[in-house]
């Protein structure tokens, strides 16, 4: 169930800010700073008909990750978070493609229904927008998300 408010901060975001308190928040899980490695798309998404699909992710993936490294501190152990969202836009994309070619109606033999695909994109669409919000992608949960500091930091805890 979910918990009225304002979604509490990643640990080291309230530490980088000098607002963190042990009282009123957790620490959390911490995880080394290193970078997701890329996935074999081919074997995540098997088969020719999936060849698209797996052109897309890896399209979003080298467009999107590198980014998030540098501006949210995305780590590996973050990474299928990634890999989900990089599945999610490359299915959404996919969805969009179908229905633009079928037609937001198809006809059965009931007669003009709505199109399957319109269902698959609602569904992934809804998926889409909460990982955007969890990765910090969108212009409102971007300003949530506070940069890691550059440069040599004493004060790092990964040190």
């Amino acid at each position: 169930m979910a918990v009225p408010g304002q979604k509490p901060k990643p640990h080291i975001q309230a530490v980088r800010e000098g607002t963190f308190r042990p009282d009123r928040n957790s620490e959390g899980a911490r995880f080394a700073p290193e970078i997701p490695a890329e996935p074999d798309w081919s074997e995540l998404l098997p088969g020719d008909s999936a060849e698209d699909v797996r052109d897309k992710a890896a399209d979003v993936w080298a467009r999107t990750i590198p980014a998030l490294v540098v501006s949210a501190g995305l780590t590996d152990p973050q990474r299928e978070t990634a890999i989900e969202y990089c599945v999610t836009v490359a299915r959404l994309w996919q969805a969009e493609r179908e229905l633009s070619r079928t037609g937001l109606v198809v006809e059965t033999e009931r007669g003009n229904v709505k199109s399957p695909w319109v269902t698959i994109a609602h569904q992934y669409r809804s998926h889409f927008r909460s990982l955007v919000g969890e990765l910090g992608l969108s212009p409102a949960s971007a300003t949530r998300i506070t940069p890691p500091e550059s440069g040599d930091d004493d004060g790092d805890i990964f040190d």
